[in-house]
Protein backbone atom coordinates (compact mmCIF):
# COMPACT_ATOMS: atom_id res chain seq x y z
CA UNK A 1 0.00 0.00 0.00
CA UNK A 2 1.21 3.55 -0.58
CA UNK A 3 2.38 5.77 2.14
CA UNK A 4 0.96 8.65 2.64
CA UNK A 5 3.24 12.42 3.77
CA UNK A 6 2.12 15.34 5.72
CA UNK A 7 4.66 18.16 5.77
CA UNK A 8 7.63 15.45 5.33
CA UNK A 9 6.42 13.00 8.01
CA UNK A 10 5.50 9.36 6.52
CA UNK A 11 2.50 7.84 7.28
CA UNK A 12 3.44 4.14 5.85
CA UNK A 13 1.16 1.66 5.01
CA UNK A 14 3.75 -0.73 3.52
CA UNK A 15 3.52 -4.82 3.65
CA UNK A 16 6.80 -5.03 1.91
CA UNK A 17 8.52 -3.00 4.39
CA UNK A 18 11.53 -4.48 6.84
CA UNK A 19 12.22 -3.88 10.19
CA UNK A 20 14.74 -4.75 12.86
CA UNK A 21 13.26 -7.38 15.39
CA UNK A 22 13.97 -6.97 19.10
CA UNK A 23 14.50 -9.68 21.71
CA UNK A 24 11.09 -11.77 22.52
CA UNK A 25 8.73 -11.26 25.82
CA UNK A 26 7.26 -8.13 27.31
CA UNK A 27 8.46 -5.05 24.95
CA UNK A 28 9.16 -7.83 22.06
CA UNK A 29 9.02 -6.98 18.56
CA UNK A 30 5.76 -6.47 17.46
CA UNK A 31 5.38 -6.49 13.37
CA UNK A 32 3.98 -3.20 12.53
CA UNK A 33 1.60 -4.25 10.24
CA UNK A 34 -0.48 -5.29 13.07
CA UNK A 35 -1.03 -1.73 13.64
CA UNK A 36 -2.41 -1.42 10.41
CA UNK A 37 -5.97 -1.57 9.61
CA UNK A 38 -8.22 -0.22 7.18
CA UNK A 39 -11.50 0.40 8.49
CA UNK A 40 -14.42 -1.39 7.32
CA UNK A 41 -17.84 1.04 7.53
CA UNK A 42 -20.03 -0.10 9.51
CA UNK A 43 -22.25 -3.13 9.20
CA UNK A 44 -26.38 -2.65 9.62
CA UNK A 45 -26.45 -4.09 13.41
CA UNK A 46 -29.15 -6.47 14.01
CA UNK A 47 -31.27 -4.43 17.27
CA UNK A 48 -30.58 -6.60 20.79
CA UNK A 49 -33.70 -7.23 21.44
CA UNK A 50 -33.75 -7.84 25.72
CA UNK A 51 -36.46 -10.58 27.12
CA UNK A 52 -36.52 -7.88 29.84
CA UNK A 53 -37.32 -4.22 30.91
CA UNK A 54 -35.91 -3.19 34.14
CA UNK A 55 -39.41 -3.24 35.33
CA UNK A 56 -39.74 -6.72 35.14
CA UNK A 57 -36.75 -7.51 37.48
CA UNK A 58 -37.70 -8.43 40.86
CA UNK A 59 -36.20 -4.82 42.29
CA UNK A 60 -37.89 -3.01 45.30
CA UNK A 61 -40.04 0.25 44.41
CA UNK A 62 -37.33 2.58 46.08
CA UNK A 63 -34.43 1.03 43.73
CA UNK A 64 -36.87 0.92 40.93
CA UNK A 65 -37.35 4.69 41.33
CA UNK A 66 -33.70 4.90 41.41
CA UNK A 67 -33.49 3.05 38.48
CA UNK A 68 -35.67 5.13 36.56
CA UNK A 69 -34.15 8.45 38.05
CA UNK A 70 -30.93 7.19 35.41
CA UNK A 71 -32.74 6.98 32.46
CA UNK A 72 -32.65 2.93 32.53
CA UNK A 73 -35.58 1.20 30.73
CA UNK A 74 -34.13 -1.78 28.92
CA UNK A 75 -31.00 -3.54 29.99
CA UNK A 76 -27.73 -4.20 27.61
CA UNK A 77 -26.89 -8.00 26.80
CA UNK A 78 -25.16 -8.37 30.23
CA UNK A 79 -27.57 -7.10 32.23
CA UNK A 80 -30.40 -8.60 30.76
CA UNK A 81 -28.98 -12.16 31.24
CA UNK A 82 -26.86 -11.40 34.71
CA UNK A 83 -29.45 -9.99 36.73
CA UNK A 84 -32.20 -12.62 37.12
CA UNK A 85 -29.48 -15.31 38.03
CA UNK A 86 -27.89 -13.13 40.61
CA UNK A 87 -31.27 -12.20 42.07
CA UNK A 88 -31.64 -15.35 42.70
CA UNK A 89 -28.44 -16.01 44.85
CA UNK A 90 -26.58 -18.24 41.59
CA UNK A 91 -22.89 -17.63 41.44
CA UNK A 92 -22.25 -16.28 38.26
CA UNK A 93 -19.90 -15.63 35.25
CA UNK A 94 -20.01 -12.88 33.28
CA UNK A 95 -18.09 -12.15 29.87
CA UNK A 96 -18.43 -8.99 28.63
CA UNK A 97 -16.50 -6.22 27.25
CA UNK A 98 -15.79 -3.49 29.11
CA UNK A 99 -18.44 -0.21 28.55
CA UNK A 100 -21.29 -2.94 28.54
CA UNK A 101 -23.10 -1.80 31.54
CA UNK A 102 -22.04 -4.67 33.78
CA UNK A 103 -21.43 -3.17 37.32
CA UNK A 104 -25.60 -2.17 37.12
CA UNK A 105 -25.68 -5.84 36.36
CA UNK A 106 -24.06 -6.89 39.74
CA UNK A 107 -24.87 -3.65 41.52
CA UNK A 108 -28.53 -3.83 41.32
CA UNK A 109 -28.91 -7.24 42.72
CA UNK A 110 -26.51 -6.89 45.79
CA UNK A 111 -28.81 -3.73 46.35
CA UNK A 112 -31.74 -5.37 46.80
CA UNK A 113 -29.98 -8.63 48.70
CA UNK A 114 -28.72 -5.61 51.45
CA UNK A 115 -31.83 -4.24 51.49
CA UNK A 116 -33.86 -7.24 52.41
CA UNK A 117 -31.12 -9.38 54.23
CA UNK A 118 -30.17 -7.16 57.48
CA UNK A 119 -26.32 -8.16 58.19
CA UNK A 120 -25.56 -8.95 54.67
CA UNK A 121 -22.23 -7.49 53.29
CA UNK A 122 -20.46 -7.18 50.01
CA UNK A 123 -16.94 -7.12 48.60
CA UNK A 124 -15.96 -5.96 45.30
CA UNK A 125 -12.80 -6.64 43.84
CA UNK A 126 -11.40 -4.44 40.80
CA UNK A 127 -7.67 -4.34 39.38
CA UNK A 128 -7.52 -0.50 39.32
CA UNK A 129 -8.28 2.82 41.65
CA UNK A 130 -10.17 3.96 38.68
CA UNK A 131 -12.62 1.12 38.49
CA UNK A 132 -13.01 0.93 41.77
CA UNK A 133 -13.93 4.41 41.79
CA UNK A 134 -16.38 4.10 39.29
CA UNK A 135 -18.23 0.77 41.16
CA UNK A 136 -18.50 2.74 44.11
CA UNK A 137 -19.65 6.08 42.45
CA UNK A 138 -22.87 3.94 40.27
CA UNK A 139 -23.53 1.81 43.98
CA UNK A 140 -23.85 5.05 45.84
CA UNK A 141 -26.19 6.34 42.67
CA UNK A 142 -28.56 3.48 42.62
CA UNK A 143 -28.33 3.39 46.53
CA UNK A 144 -29.43 6.72 46.96
CA UNK A 145 -31.55 7.38 49.80
CA UNK A 146 -31.54 3.42 50.81
CA UNK A 147 -29.94 3.66 54.04
CA UNK A 148 -26.83 1.83 52.77
CA UNK A 149 -23.14 2.58 52.38
CA UNK A 150 -19.97 1.94 50.91
CA UNK A 151 -16.28 2.24 51.83
CA UNK A 152 -13.64 2.66 49.10
CA UNK A 153 -10.53 1.26 49.39
CA UNK A 154 -7.53 1.68 47.48
CA UNK A 155 -3.76 2.46 47.14
CA UNK A 156 -2.61 5.83 46.58
CA UNK A 157 -5.16 8.03 48.94
CA UNK A 158 -5.29 8.07 53.03
CA UNK A 159 -5.50 4.67 54.90
CA UNK A 160 -6.64 6.42 57.74
CA UNK A 161 -9.76 7.78 56.65
CA UNK A 162 -10.22 4.31 55.09
CA UNK A 163 -10.17 2.60 58.25
CA UNK A 164 -12.33 5.22 59.79
CA UNK A 165 -14.65 4.19 56.65
CA UNK A 166 -15.12 0.71 57.64
CA UNK A 167 -15.24 1.36 61.54
CA UNK A 168 -18.84 2.38 60.28
CA UNK A 169 -19.66 -1.09 59.02
CA UNK A 170 -20.33 0.01 56.11
CA UNK A 171 -22.44 -3.21 53.65
CA UNK A 172 -20.47 -2.94 50.63
CA UNK A 173 -16.45 -2.28 50.57
CA UNK A 174 -15.15 -1.55 46.92
CA UNK A 175 -11.56 -1.76 46.42
CA UNK A 176 -8.19 -2.97 44.88
CA UNK A 177 -6.56 -6.41 45.91
CA UNK A 178 -3.23 -4.55 47.17
CA UNK A 179 -5.50 -1.76 49.74
CA UNK A 180 -7.80 -4.54 50.98
CA UNK A 181 -5.04 -7.46 51.90
CA UNK A 182 -3.06 -4.41 53.92
CA UNK A 183 -5.98 -3.11 55.32
CA UNK A 184 -7.44 -7.03 56.51
CA UNK A 185 -4.12 -7.65 57.85
CA UNK A 186 -4.36 -4.84 59.83
CA UNK A 187 -7.74 -6.15 61.39
CA UNK A 188 -9.26 -3.03 59.78
CA UNK A 189 -11.04 -4.93 57.34
CA UNK A 190 -12.86 -8.20 58.67
CA UNK A 191 -14.35 -10.01 55.97
CA UNK A 192 -15.61 -13.16 57.96
CA UNK A 193 -19.56 -12.22 57.52
CA UNK A 194 -18.74 -11.56 53.74
CA UNK A 195 -21.78 -12.87 52.21
CA UNK A 196 -21.48 -11.50 48.29
CA UNK A 197 -18.01 -11.33 46.75
CA UNK A 198 -17.38 -9.75 43.05
CA UNK A 199 -14.13 -10.25 41.35
CA UNK A 200 -14.73 -7.56 37.97
CA UNK A 201 -12.16 -7.60 35.57
CA UNK A 202 -10.84 -10.59 36.98
CA UNK A 203 -8.85 -11.23 33.57
CA UNK A 204 -6.94 -7.76 33.80
CA UNK A 205 -6.68 -8.38 38.07
CA UNK A 206 -4.52 -11.40 36.98
CA UNK A 207 -3.05 -10.15 34.01
CA UNK A 208 -1.36 -7.29 37.19
CA UNK A 209 -0.17 -9.92 39.40
CA UNK A 210 -2.81 -9.93 42.10
CA UNK A 211 -3.62 -13.94 42.05
CA UNK A 212 -1.82 -14.85 45.20
CA UNK A 213 -3.78 -10.99 46.96
CA UNK A 214 -7.08 -12.69 45.41
CA UNK A 215 -6.17 -15.82 46.98
CA UNK A 216 -5.44 -14.42 50.46
CA UNK A 217 -8.52 -12.08 50.60
CA UNK A 218 -10.45 -15.00 49.80
CA UNK A 219 -9.62 -17.73 52.34
CA UNK A 220 -10.76 -15.03 55.20
CA UNK A 221 -14.30 -14.82 53.68
CA UNK A 222 -17.26 -17.27 54.33
CA UNK A 223 -17.14 -20.73 52.50
CA UNK A 224 -21.23 -20.19 52.14
CA UNK A 225 -21.41 -17.02 50.03
CA UNK A 226 -22.30 -15.98 46.33
CA UNK A 227 -19.49 -15.54 44.33
CA UNK A 228 -19.57 -13.09 40.77
CA UNK A 229 -16.95 -12.83 38.63
CA UNK A 230 -17.02 -10.55 35.61
CA UNK A 231 -14.22 -10.68 32.71
CA UNK A 232 -13.56 -9.94 29.44
CA UNK A 233 -11.74 -13.31 28.52
CA UNK A 234 -11.43 -16.42 29.47
CA UNK A 235 -7.57 -18.17 29.87
CA UNK A 236 -6.98 -21.29 32.04
CA UNK A 237 -5.48 -19.51 35.17
CA UNK A 238 -9.19 -18.20 35.16
CA UNK A 239 -10.72 -21.01 34.52
CA UNK A 240 -8.38 -22.64 37.72
CA UNK A 241 -9.62 -20.09 39.70
CA UNK A 242 -13.18 -19.82 38.91
CA UNK A 243 -13.22 -23.73 39.80
CA UNK A 244 -12.12 -22.95 43.13
CA UNK A 245 -14.24 -20.13 43.70
CA UNK A 246 -17.38 -20.79 42.52
CA UNK A 247 -19.94 -23.50 43.16
CA UNK A 248 -22.12 -24.32 39.97
CA UNK A 249 -22.15 -21.02 38.36
CA UNK A 250 -24.11 -19.84 35.57
CA UNK A 251 -22.17 -18.45 32.99
CA UNK A 252 -23.16 -16.22 30.28
CA UNK A 253 -21.22 -14.50 27.42
CA UNK A 254 -22.02 -11.56 25.75
CA UNK A 255 -18.32 -10.38 24.81
CA UNK A 256 -17.71 -9.17 21.34
CA UNK A 257 -14.50 -8.56 19.46
CA UNK A 258 -12.10 -6.32 21.24
CA UNK A 259 -10.94 -4.50 17.90
CA UNK A 260 -12.76 -2.84 16.08
CA UNK A 261 -13.23 -2.89 12.17
CA UNK A 262 -14.50 0.41 12.37
CA UNK A 263 -10.95 1.34 13.84
CA UNK A 264 -8.99 2.83 11.14
CA UNK A 265 -4.94 1.99 12.19
CA UNK A 266 -2.02 3.02 10.85
CA UNK A 267 1.66 3.79 11.57
CA UNK A 268 3.81 6.84 11.95
CA UNK A 269 7.53 6.75 11.47
CA UNK A 270 9.60 8.69 13.43
CA UNK A 271 13.73 8.94 14.20
CA UNK A 272 13.98 10.69 17.75
CA UNK A 273 11.73 11.88 20.63
CA UNK A 274 11.45 15.44 19.14
CA UNK A 275 10.76 14.69 15.72
CA UNK A 276 7.89 12.37 17.40
CA UNK A 277 6.67 15.28 19.58
CA UNK A 278 6.47 17.32 16.86
CA UNK A 279 4.56 15.52 14.74
CA UNK A 280 2.11 14.68 17.46
CA UNK A 281 1.50 18.36 18.15
CA UNK A 282 1.19 19.29 14.18
CA UNK A 283 -1.87 16.56 14.23
CA UNK A 284 -3.52 17.40 17.72
CA UNK A 285 -4.00 20.99 16.07
CA UNK A 286 -5.91 19.38 13.47
CA UNK A 287 -9.49 20.02 13.76
CA UNK A 288 -10.81 16.36 13.08
CA UNK A 289 -8.68 15.00 16.69
CA UNK A 290 -11.11 16.38 19.06
CA UNK A 291 -10.81 13.74 22.00
CA UNK A 292 -7.32 12.21 22.16
CA UNK A 293 -6.25 8.96 24.62
CA UNK A 294 -2.54 8.94 24.60
CA UNK A 295 -0.64 6.24 25.54
CA UNK A 296 3.07 5.98 27.33
CA UNK A 297 5.33 3.43 28.01
CA UNK A 298 6.49 5.34 31.98
CA UNK A 299 5.21 7.08 34.08
CA UNK A 300 7.50 9.87 34.34
CA UNK A 301 7.33 9.66 30.39
CA UNK A 302 3.73 10.49 30.10
CA UNK A 303 3.98 12.96 32.97
CA UNK A 304 6.77 14.51 30.66
CA UNK A 305 4.59 14.48 27.49
CA UNK A 306 1.44 15.79 29.15
CA UNK A 307 3.90 18.96 30.32
CA UNK A 308 5.54 19.30 26.87
CA UNK A 309 2.44 19.43 25.03
CA UNK A 310 1.11 22.50 27.99
CA UNK A 311 4.21 24.28 26.85
CA UNK A 312 3.29 24.13 23.17
CA UNK A 313 -0.83 25.69 23.44
CA UNK A 314 -2.07 22.02 23.94
CA UNK A 315 -3.47 21.34 27.52
CA UNK A 316 -3.19 18.00 28.60
CA UNK A 317 -3.87 16.23 31.50
CA UNK A 318 -2.13 12.77 32.42
CA UNK A 319 -2.57 9.72 34.56
CA UNK A 320 0.01 7.65 36.01
CA UNK A 321 0.71 5.60 39.24
CA UNK A 322 2.94 8.77 40.70
CA UNK A 323 -0.20 11.08 40.97
CA UNK A 324 -2.61 10.61 43.97
CA UNK A 325 -5.88 9.22 43.00
CA UNK A 326 -7.60 12.28 43.57
CA UNK A 327 -5.51 13.70 40.99
CA UNK A 328 -5.77 11.23 38.47
CA UNK A 329 -9.72 11.37 39.10
CA UNK A 330 -9.52 15.10 38.61
CA UNK A 331 -7.87 14.55 35.37
CA UNK A 332 -9.91 11.48 34.54
CA UNK A 333 -13.00 13.25 35.09
CA UNK A 334 -11.57 16.59 32.77
CA UNK A 335 -11.07 14.09 29.78
CA UNK A 336 -14.52 12.85 30.34
CA UNK A 337 -16.86 16.11 30.67
CA UNK A 338 -14.75 17.07 27.94
CA UNK A 339 -12.94 19.95 29.82
CA UNK A 340 -10.24 18.61 28.46
CA UNK A 341 -9.44 17.00 25.21
CA UNK A 342 -6.22 15.17 25.75
CA UNK A 343 -5.46 12.83 28.32
CA UNK A 344 -1.87 11.35 28.00
CA UNK A 345 -1.93 7.52 30.15
CA UNK A 346 -0.12 4.50 30.85
CA UNK A 347 -1.77 1.33 30.96
CA UNK A 348 -3.51 2.11 34.05
CA UNK A 349 -6.51 3.78 31.52
CA UNK A 350 -6.11 1.28 28.95
CA UNK A 351 -8.65 -1.38 30.66
CA UNK A 352 -11.43 -0.78 33.11
CA UNK A 353 -12.67 2.18 32.71
CA UNK A 354 -15.31 3.43 30.28
CA UNK A 355 -14.14 6.44 28.38
CA UNK A 356 -16.98 8.03 25.80
CA UNK A 357 -15.88 9.08 22.29
CA UNK A 358 -12.79 8.90 21.68
CA UNK A 359 -11.82 10.38 18.72
CA UNK A 360 -8.36 8.89 18.29
CA UNK A 361 -6.20 6.65 20.45
CA UNK A 362 -2.35 7.41 19.72
CA UNK A 363 0.35 5.39 20.76
CA UNK A 364 3.47 7.24 21.37
CA UNK A 365 5.33 4.54 22.81
CA UNK A 366 4.59 1.17 21.36
CA UNK A 367 2.47 -1.30 24.17
CA UNK A 368 4.70 -3.87 25.73
CA UNK A 369 2.07 -6.53 24.13
CA UNK A 370 0.24 -6.63 21.24
CA UNK A 371 -2.82 -7.56 23.68
CA UNK A 372 -1.82 -4.38 25.39
CA UNK A 373 -2.33 -2.68 22.07
CA UNK A 374 -6.01 -4.44 21.84
CA UNK A 375 -6.97 -3.04 25.00
CA UNK A 376 -5.52 0.68 24.08
CA UNK A 377 -7.27 1.22 20.80
CA UNK A 378 -10.56 -0.53 22.52
CA UNK A 379 -11.39 2.84 23.81
CA UNK A 380 -12.16 4.62 20.48
CA UNK A 381 -14.57 3.25 17.66
CA UNK A 382 -17.25 2.14 20.38
CA UNK A 383 -20.81 1.26 20.06
CA UNK A 384 -20.26 1.07 16.15
CA UNK A 385 -19.11 4.59 15.73
CA UNK A 386 -15.63 5.28 13.58
CA UNK A 387 -12.21 5.51 15.32
CA UNK A 388 -8.69 6.39 14.86
CA UNK A 389 -5.76 4.80 15.88
CA UNK A 390 -1.91 5.76 15.26
CA UNK A 391 1.38 4.03 16.69
CA UNK A 392 4.52 5.60 16.55
CA UNK A 393 7.59 3.23 15.17
CA UNK A 394 11.22 4.17 14.78
CA UNK A 395 12.05 5.06 11.43
CA UNK A 396 14.15 2.55 9.12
Amino acid sequence: MPASSRGGKVFRNSSSARYNRKPQGRGAYINPEKFINKASLPEEVVPFVPKHRFTDFRLSDALQRNVAAHGYITPTPIQDVGIPPILEGRDFIGLANTGTGKTAAFILPIIERLQNHQGTAALIIAPTRELAVQINEEFRAFARGLGLYSALCVGGTNMRQQIMALQRRPQVVVGTPGRLKDLNQQKALRLQHTDILVLDEADRMLDMGFITDIRFLVAQLPTKRQTLCFSATITPEIERLIHALLTNPITESVRTSETSDHVEQDIIEAHTKEEKLEILSDLLKQPDFEKVLIFGQTKWGVQRLADNLTKLGLPAQAIHGNKSQSQRQRSLQAFKTNVARILVATDVAARGLDIPNVSHVINFDQPGTYEDYIHRIGRTGRAGQRGKALTFINRR
